[in-house]
């Protein structure tokens, strides 16, 4: 990846977003549903993009909204509908168009009072919390959910997601299914898309308001172990990243009595406070050590400290002894902390990873004698496993994580960055050594991988090969001088597609796949032999994407 020389430093007035404009392009710009580029596509997770392409606008808000209500009915979903949004500019807008179509679909939606943001992890939260114990033929309904967010993306994208009954991001069945619906809708012009006026779904016998902030926060001490961190007494800094938990942190320092520092509580749509991200863009990525500036310069404040992102679903955990720490060094640090000291979770409780997680998790988790469940990237392939409890910890290269309750039962089925950056903390406090420096640990006993993700451009048609990829038209048996072990294009745990392949040798592996948001392609690769052996992998892995992207 060619680094931007703005990585790192506060963005130019020209780069800032003209909120105003976006906005406007929201209300005003109308997609045409015969560019593909334009239509409804959910990605790994939720549909995204900007006002400004005409792919993320008023019409798609209100489409996917529409067909979303024709689903829950023809699943039988009458319960209430779970719907939080967060701090991006389209957000709002977003979310107050979908509250006059539900609205005018009867759906009972559940609003944060004081229209307060609320966290992806808060929303999941309220989804189990209301539907446990509850089944679709008891009476009262089963709930589900919707999140107004593009994650950590720039500020000029919005996003939206569904999340079922299980809480967690919909499977692909679903998402399939909403996606065709509101493509019909779009084609005709929106016809037959119920709505009525904002004011008028406000006052609508069925819109109600939730106290998503202190359930969540009076839940914490059921997941991470509270206690423990205030005797400890550590000092914590917490960066919200301008993000939907901002108002979240000083209640959970104020009930749970932690030394917790939240270093700001800026919120602003153009996120001007942000450092510059790799490419040059404003990216609200706390996995990012360019984006991640602030906080990395405060690290010595704290004896650890945290940010999330926009949504508070991913997490990024800053150590006094080593910095930012790579997101797949904490999922190790995590997982080896957590099994031992959860003696409630089931002795078949698993641990889940995506198939271009590092390969740390899997000698820890072999260590530990913890069944490896391996899945293509998307979380809602943990929904599952974390919703019966067969799996205990689920987390993702891209710093997206959680783990069930202290008694074995599911927390979120959804990434949870506010538990997972509360967990560093627990863990500190119980080892008396930060996450860096039990990471260090952790390779002096397995080896220390050296790990990168290369992306570059692809076209939708060039994306399309990479994901049908076959493991017969990659033509090689030795990977950076190591006889090739394994190429698959379907993920060992539950034989779903990658969509891409994975090739693997005895000490290291790449993998190759389209983005589901982004015209990009990624290759995630590691070696467990250093440096050098991992740049001759991620180049021998080009060679083949490029001949793949060929035809």
């Amino acid at each position: 990846m060619k680094i931007s020389p703005l990585a790192g430093h506060p963005p130019t007035q020209a780069m800032l977003l003209d909120v105003a404009k976006l906005v406007t392009a929201y209300y005003a710009e109308i997609p045409d549903p015969s560019v593909p580029a334009q239509r409804v596509a959910f990605g790994t997770s939720g549909h995204r993009g900007s006002s400004f392409e005409k792919t993320f606008n008023e019409w798609h808000v209100l489409a996917i909204s529409e067909a979303i209500c024709r689903y829950r009915r023809q699943q039988g979903i009458d319960g209430p509908l779970f719907l939080g949004f967060d701090t991006h500019a389209l957000s709002v807008p977003a979310c107050t168009t979908a509250v006059e179509v539900l609205a005018a679909n009867g759906v009972d939606i559940m609003l944060a009072e004081h229209d307060a943001y609320t966290p992806t992890p808060a929303v999941s939260h309220a989804i189990l919390s209301y539907n446990r114990g509850r089944t679709a033929d008891g009476g009262g309904g089963l709930a589900d959910g919707i999140v107004v967010t593009p994650s950590h993306n720039p500020p000029d994208n919005g996003g939206f997601k569904y999340n079922p009954p299980t809480g967690g991001p919909a499977d692909s069945g679903v998402t399939s299914w909403i996606e065709a619906r509101a493509s019909e809708l779009m084609e005709r012009g929106l016809e037959g898309v119920k709505r009525i006026p904002y004011e008028k779904a406000l006052r609508a016998a069925t819109t109600h308001r939730h106290d998503y902030l202190n359930a969540y926060v009076r839940d914490l001490g059921n997941v991470i172990d509270m206690p423990a961190i205030q005797s400890a007494g550590l000092r914590l800094g917490v960066d919200p990243l301008g993000g939907a938990g901002v108002d979240y942190w000083a209640p959970i320092a104020e009930r749970y009595h932690l030394d917790l520092t939240v270093v700001s509580d800026v919120v602003d749509q153009t996120f001007r406070f942000m450092s510059v991200d790799w490419d040059g863009r404003i990216r609200m990525d706390p996995s990012s050590s360019y984006a991640m500036q602030r906080l990395i310069g405060l690290r010595d404040r704290f004896d650890i400290a945290f940010a999330c992102d926009t949504d508070h679903d991913r997490h990024g955990v800053v150590t006094r002894s080593t910095g930012l720490l790579p997101p797949n060094h904490y999922l190790a640090v995590a997982i080896h902390h957590l099994f031992p000291h959860r003696p409630q979770w089931g002795a078949d409780a698993g641990v889940g990873k995506t198939v271009v997680s590092s390969g740390m998790i899997d000698r820890v988790s072999a260590k530990l004698g913890r069944r490896l469940h391996e899945v293509p990237v998307g979380f809602k392939w943990f929904v599952a496993g974390l919703g019966d409890g067969s799996l205990g910890f689920c987390g993702e290269e891209s710093a997206g994580a959680t783990l069930l309750r202290r008694d074995g039962t599911a927390w979120t089925t959804d990434k949870d960055g506010i538990v997972l950056a509360l967990l560093a903390a627990e863990i500190m406090a119980g080892a008396g050594r930060d996450p860096g420096e039990l990471y260090g640990e952790l390779t002096r006993e397995f080896g220390a991988p050296a790990y990168d993700r290369v992306e570059a451009p692809a076209t939708p048609p060039q994306k399309r090969r990479l994901a049908a990829l076959s493991p017969a038209q990659v033509q090689c048996t030795e990977l950076a001088g190591e006889k090739v072990q394994s190429i698959i294009n379907e993920a060992p745990g539950n034989h779903a597609p990658i969509g891409g392949v994975k090739v693997s040798a005895a000490t290291g592996w790449f993998a190759a796949r389209p983005s589901g948001t982004e015209d990009l392609y990624k290759i995630y690769a590691e070696s467990f032999r250093g440096r050098d052996q991992l740049n001759r992998i991620v180049q021998e892995a080009q060679v083949i994407v490029d001949k793949a992207l060929a035809g």
